[in-house]
């Protein structure tokens, strides 16, 4: 429950004004929390000037006061973080420590979800990224075979044949080349019954790995074979009405970039 302490808040309405749903009101000067419509998104906590509200919905330790100088990004410095962000396909033979693991999750955590649904959750793997790299391309193996059987689309067919390639490899060396997961030493699944959710959370979750320095590719493939058989998210403890939405792989690089890379064109429309 969202509350107002009457002795901090100065009617100023601000919280009245910003309030999306309209659940708070100004009675004998002071701002009521109604918490009818309220969705929980915290606008009231922010907005108000002296502080004055606070809830024991969430933890309040998580609420920082805006200080310009930790919170404000040079918007071309930003720009140029994001061009310089490469996909990973090569990576040390490091741990990354849970530490940085879980302030990666973090930045998913603080993305904003529709109608604050907070509906993303994350699986860590890291003891069983073998075994998940096993059920993954047993998958996409069978669904590979299919695809040649079945399709004439040539591009279809040119991914079957990669993962038949794939499996075929790990079964006969599981230590030797890794075409899914580069070796890398853990993934993170992004995962929700809301698909664009998840994917803000998963953009910000790779600029983290990135500040972090770190790397990561985001596999596809996995996500495919999550989609086309149930075994990969039932041996990862996954809810059956949420969806893999992006696999993060993560490590440390072993290789740098000496500069940006270019690209098309921006496609826009002006009314």
């Amino acid at each position: 429950m969202f509350k107002v302490d009457s002795t901090k808040c100065v009617g100023c309405g601000l919280c009245i004004k910003d309030c999306f749903v309209k659940d708070i009101e100004l009675s004998d000067g002071k701002a009521v929390i109604k918490n009818k419509n309220c969705f929980k998104c915290g606008h009231c906590i922010a907005v108000c000037p002296t502080n004055a509200i606070l809830t024991d919905d969430y933890n309040m330790t998580d609420v920082l006061e805006y200080n310009e100088e930790k919170f404000k990004i040079d918007s071309d410095n930003l720009l140029n973080f994001i061009r310089f962000e490469r996909t990973i396909r090569h990576f040390k033979d490091l741990d990354v420590e849970d530490e940085k693991l879980l302030k990666i999750i973090e930045a998913g955590r603080f993305t904003q979800t529709g109608s604050n649904a907070q509906n993303v959750n994350y699986v860590v793997v890291k003891e069983n990224v073998k075994k998940v790299r096993e059920i993954t391309l047993e998958i996409l193996e069978k669904y590979g075979r299919h695809i040649i059987e079945n399709s004439d689309n040539v591009l279809y067919k040119r991914y079957a044949k990669m993962w038949i390639n794939m499996h075929k490899d790990f079964t006969e060396n599981p230590a030797g080349e890794d075409r899914l997961f580069f070796k890398a030493p853990a993934l993170i699944m992004v995962t929700s019954e809301h698909a664009i959710n998840a994917g803000l959370a998963a953009a910000n979750m790779k600029m983290m790995v990135d500040a972090l320095g770190l790397g990561t590719v985001f596999s596809g493939f996995l996500v495919k074979a999550s989609q086309e058989n149930p075994k990969l998210k039932e041996f990862l403890g996954i809810n059956r009405a949420e969806e893999i939405v992006a696999c993060l792989v993560i490590g440390y690089p072993n290789i740098k970039y000496k500069r940006t890379t270019p690209r098309k064109k921006a496609n826009i429309i002006w009314k």
